[in-house]
């Protein structure tokens, strides 16, 4: 990767990559387990970085956050994961400011999702925002950037029709099986693996194959048990594992391991079996295929079937950016509030100053001097004159960045601004949102 040019002050970048550019191996490469997310979290803090978010999903893998450069941001993300930075300068993407934005208000809203309106990310969002939080790695502005996100999602479920239909993986995988093996509710299924998707695709199965040969395995038995009380279907023991597979017409593999958890070893088959595995990284070894009779399929190929469900929901996308647009612009609103309010408070400190010294001059000149009056109109014309300062920086179509360098100079307030005022972005986050 090209040498780069540290800048003075941070930007809010978000970086990473997706199933749009990079294979399931390039993206189990850059997988980051739990483990490895507060790994990077805390690299991340004892590095210098005041605030950032991590997700790892079968999906993508992405950081959200601010940096000098997004190579602060890179090197934290190949020195936790099996990636390197090569390998993610050929597939991944880099989102600077508004740009930034406006990813992650479209992948929380299941706009950017493999499966489109696919809102199981923003779960995935908030279990990063939180570890986070935990770790002190939150400012204001990430703050309020996730919670306008979750409401966009929220809205976006509620308001359109983007997820309606059973589409998912897990769903699309229960579908491959059924069009691809003959009699399916009398054949033998075997389920690997009781994740999220894994627990997803059984309850699918249970659900549309009326199937009673269904078999559940997880290294953790109870895990499976817990599942199976919920579904009745068998829980077999990890040391079965084999002895299952050669008995089963199917096999689902959900299981979250960094390594292949099935191999051509492991098969000592009589009959055809069909492999479906929805694992990032990939838990089936490639060479089951060397295997006769062997069917291996993938989630990425799982996730690229479409259907009437797929393109109903297409229509409903202008309704959902329009959704996303208006939570971007109060969120902008906010921000550039947060922005200017040491400013107008300085400049009303200013003021009072400019008049305490007039009043005290007043006061030595006139016999009858009515402070408690002169204070009341003093007042009241220093609200007005911030009050219409105020309303020229909320102005759309106000330059914020030149006004307040403006309003600063003509009254001198360059230093004056309270320290103690909190601003959303800090005045090191140079954020433009326009």
């Amino acid at each position: 990767m090209e040498n780069f040019n540290m800048s003075r002050t941070t930007t809010f970048y978000a970086l990473g990559l997706s199933y749009k550019k990079a294979d399931a191996t390039i993206r189990g490469k850059f997988s980051l387990d739990t483990k490895a997310q507060s790994d990077l979290l805390a690299q991340a803090k004892a590095e210098g970085i005041e605030s950032l978010i991590v997700t790892s999903t079968c999906n993508r893998t992405e950081i959200y956050g601010f940096a000098n450069h997004p190579y602060e941001l890179i090197k934290l993300l190949c020195d936790n994961s099996n990636g390197s930075v090569e390998e993610f300068r050929e597939v991944a993407y880099i989102y600077k400011n508004q740009e930034a934005i406006n990813h992650m208000f479209r992948v929380g809203t299941g706009l950017d999702s493999q499966i489109l309106g696919d809102f199981e990310i923003i779960s995935q969002i908030k279990i990063a925002f939180n570890l986070s939080k935990a770790e002190g790695l939150i400012n204001t502005f990430i703050d309020r950037l996730v919670n306008s996100v979750i409401q966009a999602s929220k809205k976006v479920k509620t308001d359109t029709e983007i997820s309606s239909g059973a589409t998912s993986v897990s769903f699309a995988s229960v579908q491959y099986i059924i069009k691809n093996v003959e009699d399916i509710g009398n054949k033998n299924i075997l389920l690997f693996g009781t994740g999220k998707i894994g627990r997803n695709t059984c309850e699918n199965l249970v659900k549309h194959t009326k199937n009673g040969h269904i078999t559940l395995i997880n290294r953790t038995k109870n895990k499976a048990e817990i599942l199976a009380g919920k579904l009745n279907v068998i829980v077999k023991d990890y040391a079965n594992l084999q002895e299952e597979i050669q008995q089963a017409d199917v096999l689902v593999v959900a299981t979250g391991a960094k390594n292949p958890t099935i191999d051509k070893t492991l098969l000592n088959l009589k009959k055809p079996l069909l492999i479906l595995d929805l694992s990032i990284p990939r838990n089936v070894n490639p060479d089951v295929e060397q295997t006769p009779g062997v069917t291996l399929i993938h989630l990425d190929y799982l996730s690229q079937m479409t259907d009437d469900t797929l393109e109903r929901r297409k229509q409903h996308i202008p309704a959902a950016e329009a959704i996303i647009e208006d939570m971007k612009l109060e969120l902008n609103t906010w921000v550039n509030g947060r922005k200017y309010a040491p400013t107008i408070h300085a400049l009303k400190a200013k003021l009072n100053d400019i008049v305490s010294g007039e009043l005290a001059f007043q006061r030595k000149k006139m016999l009858n001097f009515d402070e408690e009056q002169a204070e009341l109109i003093s007042s009241r014309i220093i609200q007005k004159i911030t009050s219409q300062f105020a309303s020229h920086l909320k102005d759309e179509n106000t330059s914020i960045d030149d006004s307040i360098e403006f309003i600063e100079k003509v009254f001198q307030i360059g230093q004056l601004a309270p320290k103690n005022i909190p601003s959303a972005v800090e005045e090191k986050y140079k954020i433009n949102l326009s």
